[in-house]
């Protein structure tokens, strides 16, 4: 009979050892060398993405930063070969090459490109402010190259070592006499074993990641220098010097051209700390139109997460504006806070301060109180005789201010009688940047993939009548989703409630709040399908926003002409081959710039081609009226279609596919 009650306790500590899943000493890994970077990379880089590949590039760059903030180095080389190669080289002292006083038989050079927490920045001795504190960061790359060359000229001499995965592959080697140089460089290829086979580094970002640095330190010059062909293919110049002498000032007046401010000055300044070793730097503007950002770094390290420092600059201006306000006897300013004040400001800001402690080895965000206090004093004292200074301008401001606090506390109440009435009232995603204008007429709404795209769109655009939303990546496909997955698609409830008319059932004509939507996408396979998943989901939730005429898709350019003084844009190969005939036809090379997406288009160009309805093509999105006896046939094959195309049934989509595989060339596909 089997047994049926449940066994005692004694039973179980007694019971025999179990052969299977054994668990013993041999069991254990101890990783040793750079084989931890190897096998989780994203404990050192954030991940195996785009985002953390171009990471390795921050800490090589990092490195060379250190050494110029430091004193030692003035010129910083980066170079991008056409096989992905990428070369970061300082003047600085260059790294140690005599033996390690721990490891006598390795060079101090080996050590820090082959040992985690292996560096000259702990003692804060050889660096009194770093952005490398962990000492893994060239460590990690090393680990993560498929193969990495550093070179170090020091005393008059050449140094040579190459490496491959982590491992030297060559010794230290006496490369002769350098009389004339010094420094570090270092060239390195990521491993496609960690990244993926397509792994490359991106030209643009590189270039952005290198411009942002000179701003930070005034002192140091960036000298660039692209592979002509990449450079050609990702619309970057080959070359380039980035040195500002105005440091972040420069940066912020570049970011805000022909843009009106408030109080119509940059209020910019640097600052040493008396209790501390460190120094803070800084640059603010107010626009007019209120739409503002911030961007902070730490030891020339950015911290998009924001921190300790940048809650200190928020607290010092804010008590700097309350405190200028009782002094002008204007009391409304008493009602002012950080958020009137600060979040609709342009502001960088830039910290130098010994051994910051910062969340997690990618360093996005400072946890710093002590810094917290720094930077609050000195940008409270700092920003009151800048008020002082100007009353006029300061006057201006502070009004400003008031007013955004008005409209805040506005806002409050309005909620506050909402939930007492409980009514119900649309509330626009945060994600939305929306027009000025009042009412439907003539307004405009342009959804756009990520949020790269919607930053260059915004400043594209009449803030007036257009405005934007930014969808993260692919939306859900509605054609195969149930409705509880539809409802709950926060990007899909983003746009219904932009819109404001509601879905499917619902859907109210009246309540749209703009006369266009218009879908704008990059000008390739993922931008297409990213629109016809749209298409699709106004096809079957709003139908009715088609048929009113409501719908368009914008038509970016693809390529940009330009010789001497003409520049012309053509949206696809074939309008490239005739304007290269009718525009320039035999007036020497024609330089062509392929559009990678519209994240990287010029704000002025991506207004100029696609977005200023004076020069723009749109496509009106229209559907058969199935009413009509005439159009009845087209109404039907166009919904056979849809559910065909993005419908559940993978076996329609292949068979589409068989079916009009033989009308596609090899020309026709972007791979």
């Amino acid at each position: 009979m089997a047994r049926t009650d449940k066994p005692k306790a004694n039973d179980l500590f007694n019971a025999p050892p179990r052969a299977e899943g054994s668990y013993t000493a041999k069991d254990i890994e101890v990783l040793e060398g750079l084989e931890p970077v190897r096998r989780r990379p994203g404990m050192y880089i954030g991940g195996t993405d785009e985002r953390a590949l171009h990471h390795l590039f921050a800490e090589a760059l990092d490195n060379a930063m250190d050494e110029a903030v430091a004193g030692h180095a003035s010129r910083i080389e980066v170079e991008l070969a056409e096989d992905g190669t990428l070369a970061v080289s300082d003047n600085g002292r260059g790294i140690p090459i005599d033996p390690h006083p721990k490891f006598p038989k390795t060079s101090a050079l080996e050590v820090i490109m082959t040992t985690l927490h292996s560096g000259g920045k702990f003692s804060g001795v050889s660096y009194e402010t770093a952005g490398g504190l962990h000492g893994v960061g060239i460590s990690v790359v090393n680990a993560l190259s498929e193969w990495l060359e550093v070179e170090v000229a020091r005393d008059r001499k050449l140094w040579r070592q190459s490496y491959a995965r982590g491992v030297p592959t060559s010794k230290l080697i006496d490369a002769g006499q350098a009389p004339n140089r010094r420094g570090t460089r270092v060239a390195f290829r990521p491993d496609p074993q960690i990244f993926g086979a397509g792994v490359k580094f991106r030209p643009s970002t590189l270039l952005r990641m290198a411009r942002s640095k000179a701003y930070l330190f005034r002192g140091v010059e960036i000298r660039w220098n692209c592979a002509p062909k990449l450079a050609k293919a990702s619309n970057v110049p080959e070359s380039e010097i980035f040195h500002f002498p105005d440091g972040l000032s420069d940066y912020l007046r570049s970011e805000l051209t022909d843009r009106s401010l408030v109080g119509a000055a940059v209020f910019a300044g640097e600052a040493k700390f008396a209790e501390a070793s460190g120094r803070v730097e800084w640059a603010i503007a107010w626009p007019a139109d209120g739409e503002g950002f911030s961007q902070s770094y730490c030891n020339t390290i950015p911290t998009p997460d924001g921190g300790s420092h940048e809650s200190g600059l928020r607290s010092g201006l804010t008590k700097a504006f309350k405190a200028y306000g009782e002094q002008v006897g204007n009391r409304r300013a008493a009602q002012i806070t950080a958020e009137d004040v600060v979040d609709g400001a342009a502001v960088v800001l830039s910290l130098f301060i010994a051994e910051p402690q910062f969340q997690g080895q990618t360093k996005e965000r400072l946890s710093m109180p002590e810094a917290a206090k720094l930077v609050e004093a000195q940008l409270k004292d700092h920003t009151d005789h800048w008020l002082a200074s100007d009353p006029t301008a300061s006057g201006a401001l502070i009004d400003w201010a008031i007013e955004r606090a008005e409209e805040r506390l506005r806002r409050k109440q309005s909620k506050e009688l909402e939930r007492k009435s409980a009514t119900r009232r649309t509330r626009l995603p945060g994600k939305l940047t929306d027009c000025s204008r009042q009412g439907q007429a003539g307004t405009e709404l342009f959804l756009v993939e990520g949020d790269s795209a919607g930053g260059s769109a915004k400043q594209a655009r009449d803030r007036v009548t257009q405005a934007i939303l930014p969808l993260r990546g692919k939306i859900l496909n509605v054609a195969s989703a149930s409705t509880d997955k539809m409802r709950a698609n926060q990007e899909l409830q983003d746009l219904v409630q932009a819109l404001g008319c509601k879905q499917g059932k619902d859907f109210k004509a009246e309540d749209l709040r703009y006369e266009r939507v218009i879908v704008m996408t990059d000008a390739d396979v993922d931008g297409a399908h990213i629109a016809a998943l749209l298409m699709t989901f106004f096809y079957r939730e709003m139908p009715d926003l088609i048929a009113r005429g409501h719908l368009f898709l914008a038509v970016p350019p693809l390529y940009r002409l330009s010789h001497g003084g003409t520049t012309v844009y053509a949206i696809d190969d074939a309008e490239r081959d005739k304007l290269l005939k009718s525009k320039f036809g035999k007036s020497g090379k024609v330089e062509i710039s392929r559009f990678k997406g519209l994240g990287e288009m010029p704000a002025r160009q991506l207004k100029e081609t696609t977005m200023d309805p004076a020069q723009r093509v749109l496509l009106q999105v229209m559907l058969p009226n199935a009413l009509d006896p005439k159009e009845a046939k087209k109404a039907k094959a166009t919904s056979e279609l849809v559910e065909r195309l993005m419908g559940k049934k993978p076996e329609l989509r292949f068979e589409f596919i068989r079916e009009k595989a033989r009308f596609v060339s090899e020309h026709d596909l972007d791979v």
